[in-house]
């Protein structure tokens, strides 16, 4: 049984969502069976000029401030505090989840990764769009055809925003690499490698944003960027071949 759940979220200048993202993750913690001091929330306000951290404090969420400007770097220091919180526990007991302040996870979020952490090491969920006004008005359909989701063991993607695994897995692996994009890959790739089970559900899904003002450059919103290109099918080619932007 999981004895801790600690939840990163890397943000940039991201004072107009942080709130509802960490509203939507309290939510999630609150019904994941941990006790309340067992349960952290960890926000990296990484070169913010905002009230990204101010806001996040006052949801109740830990903050530690950095100038990386780097997701991996962003999402390894959070990681680091996070077992911080959770020391002297077992590493073995501990969960720990990551997603992204433009995000908003559903309830459920944490509950079903602890349910799938009973045989497996990793969690590894899928994202959908709800809100495509800031973009092209074909791209929704375009984006549905080109992020498959049906593979025999569950679905082909990677998104740290919604990223689950074992902290003992994420130590012995190297945890998160200080990539400026694709570190969520890189981490996926490392527990595979180390013979770490990885699940996959097709159903769990985070809804995020489909903004065309970024954060991370070569990031899901850069990919959305070229997909949007003049030649949509030619875009649309490299989501279907794996490229760690879209997931």
């Amino acid at each position: 049984m999981t004895g801790a759940v600690v939840v990163v979220v890397p943000a940039h200048e991201e004072a107009a969502s942080i709130v509802p993202c960490l509203r939507a993750v309290h939510a999630s913690l609150r019904l994941c069976g941990v006790a309340p001091e067992r349960r952290h929330s960890v926000v990296v306000a990484d070169d913010c000029t905002d009230a990204t951290a101010a806001l996040a404090r006052r949801e109740g969420a830990r903050v530690v401030e950095v100038a990386h400007r780097n997701v991996g770097a962003a999402r390894r220091a959070g990681a680091a505090r996070a077992l911080e919180l959770v020391r002297p526990r077992a590493m073995e007991d501990v969960w720990l989840a990551t997603t992204d302040a433009d995000t908003l996870v559903p309830v459920h979020w944490l509950p079903a990764q602890l349910a799938l952490a009973r045989t497996a090491d990793a969690v590894v969920g899928t994202v959908e769009v709800r809100d495509w006004s800031e973009r092209p008005s074909w791209l929704a359909e375009h984006f549905a055809r080109t992020y498959p989701l049906a593979r025999a063991d569950g679905h082909p993607h990677v998104h740290g925003a919604n990223l689950g695994v074992r902290a003992s897995a994420y130590l012995a692996c190297g945890g998160f690499p200080e990539l400026a994009r694709a570190e969520d890959h890189a981490l996926v790739t490392a527990l595979a490698a180390g013979g770490y089970r990885v699940s996959r559900p097709r159903d769990l899904r985070v809804v995020t944003s489909a903004r065309r003002a970024s954060r991370a450059a070569g990031g899901f919103g850069d990919c959305l960027s070229r997909i949007s290109a003049p030649d949509p099918l030619r875009s649309g080619a490299v989501a279907e071949t794996g490229d760690p932007g879209p997931g």
